[in-house]
């Protein structure tokens, strides 16, 4: 159902990676991570982690319940998503505190697209981004695989932007197979010839460069 699930997939993916025990001991001998590490304050770490930990659950949460609720709405199952956080907190292996907020939050709004739009969520996800990017980038520059934490992040700002760099596979479509793309400075559609590589092979149906080919 074209539903995005990031964090869900990368959780999966260490799986996979953390099963490649003996493969990962033969690659680390040639593939080396960073030798010099960022100076940290003990104290802010701690503080950094629980509000990067907090996020990454809110999104897997937000990213679990949008699936449900698209293979509901697609199946016509009629799934009560804050029905299913009351059961996972009184009876499932979850049993999180967090279910409590997330019920709450469903149960105010039962076409609550996403549950980081809620009310309550975005505003802790915003007062913890700060120490959530912190986070990410201290693991990067570390060399140190946080696969969950940064598919998360991603995904938070994936979701809050407008224009997507994503806009660019229409340019690579259209170049590599005149496929042709939309402009967001004026209607229509497109198509550019490239290259002088791509002139002497004959534009698509005739088309010039920055045409609107629309018709």
């Amino acid at each position: 159902q074209s539903v995005a699930c990031p964090t869900l997939a990368a959780a999966l993916d260490c799986r996979y990676i953390s099963a490649r025990k003996e493969e990962r001991l033969r690659i680390a001998e040639f593939l080396k991570g960073p030798t010099d590490f960022p100076n940290v304050a003990k104290d802010q770490i701690i503080e950094d982690l629980e509000a990067s930990l907090y996020s990454a659950k809110v999104c897997s949460y937000a990213q679990g319940l949008a699936l449900i609720k698209a293979a509901s709405d697609a199946n016509g199952w009629g799934v009560n998503l804050s029905e299913c956080a009351k059961l996972w907190k009184g009876g499932c292996i979850i049993r999180a505190a967090l279910l409590e907020k997330i019920q709450a939050a469903l149960a105010k709004d039962v076409n609550l697209a996403n549950l980081m739009v809620d009310s309550g969520f975005a505003a802790e996800l915003n007062s913890r981004q700060l120490s959530w990017r912190r986070i990410a980038t201290l693991c990067i520059a570390s060399g140190i695989p946080m696969p969950g934490i940064c598919a998360s992040l991603n995904y938070f700002d994936s979701y809050r932007t407008e224009n997507l760099p994503a806009n660019l596979t229409q340019a690579q479509r259209d170049f590599f197979g005149g496929h042709t793309y939309e402009r967001t400075d004026k209607e229509g559609v497109f198509h550019t010839a490239w290259t002088d590589a791509h002139k002497d092979i004959g534009d698509i149906n005739e088309r010039k460069q920055g045409e609107n080919v629309q018709k």
